[in-house]
């Protein structure tokens, strides 16, 4: 697709195209995984694409032998950033990140790098999943992070921090639009996958894209499953079990229209929450 095929691609309104990767990658093995990244940004660049959203630790592979700490000692996040500008695709990507500035600690970190090649955003998974996470990083100290790209408003989080409603609601009610997610989703959870994203999208009447690793990484099977959905639940874009991309239109219009159709976030009574952070509020039941 030529770069005019491409512009008479867009849709009237505010919003973008954003497009989700599912692959197995080459675990322990940036350098096969960037050209395979350059190669998605590429073809997502003729397709009229925006935003690249990329599993989780896709770069690096997430459950490998070496250790992620000596990869992420290399820079992986230029190299992104070339390919990111040279394609004029962002992309959401995830890598280690070694923060040393008080003692030496890893977060899981991901990076919105824009269609400039800037880095407009990072966000470290705050909510840590299972051994492999905890023996790992560090806990990051933000619900999401949001990025305002071309008006619409996204926030990134990481795979098991999107499986706590407190989060995404947190980032509507700050207005995001969509919300990135790289994520490493296992087996036996493809139910999330499968259903809990879509009731994230639904209840919050907001876009969610989730993109995931097929495959396997030692004795890790990955379930697939990549999705972005609209604010009403409906899935328009997914990837089953096999490698791919998928793509879908971001509506800030649709939004909007959905959450006056919805009225969740208007609906709520805060007051009435305050024992989710401080159980002295709880009330007992009544008979």
């Amino acid at each position: 697709m030529s770069d005019r095929e491409a512009g008479a691609r867009r849709r009237p309104g505010d919003g973008l195209w954003v497009a989700i990767l599912q692959s197995p990658g080459s675990p322990g093995d940036p350098e096969t995984n960037l050209v395979e990244l350059r190669r998605t940004a590429e073809r997502a660049r003729r397709q009229g694409l925006d935003l690249l959203v990329t599993p989780e630790m896709f770069i690096t592979g997430y459950d490998i032998e070496q250790p992620l700490a000596d990869l992420a000692r290399s820079n992986l996040l230029d190299p992104v950033r070339r390919i990111a500008r040279s394609c004029r695709v962002a992309i959401v990507v995830c890598l280690p990140e070694i923060d040393s500035s008080v003692e030496p600690r890893m977060y899981n970190t991901a990076y919105f790098v824009d269609s400039h090649g800037e880095v407009r955003g990072r966000h470290r998974k705050s909510h840590l999943f299972g051994d492999l996470d905890r023996r790992l990083f560090e806990p990051g100290d933000r619900p999401f992070t949001m990025v305002d790209y071309r008006g619409v408003k996204i926030a990134m989080m990481i795979c098991y921090d999107v499986e706590f409603p407190e989060n995404v609601r947190a980032a509507a009610i700050a207005g995001a639009h969509l919300v990135a997610v790289p994520t490493a989703q296992m087996e036996p959870f493809a139910f999330v996958a499968d259903h809990l994203i879509r009731v994230r999208a639904w209840e919050n009447q907001i876009y969610v894209a989730y993109a995931n690793h097929s495959g396997k990484e030692r004795g890790t099977t990955y379930v697939g499953g990549s999705s972005v959905v609209g604010p009403s639940g409906e899935v328009l874009a997914r990837i089953e079990t096999e490698s791919g991309m998928a793509d879908a239109w971001i509506d800030t219009t649709a939004v909007a229209a959905a959450q006056r159709a919805n009225p969740y976030l208007h609906d709520r009574r805060p007051g009435m929450y305050r024992a989710l952070v401080d159980p002295s509020h709880a009330t007992s039941p009544q008979g």
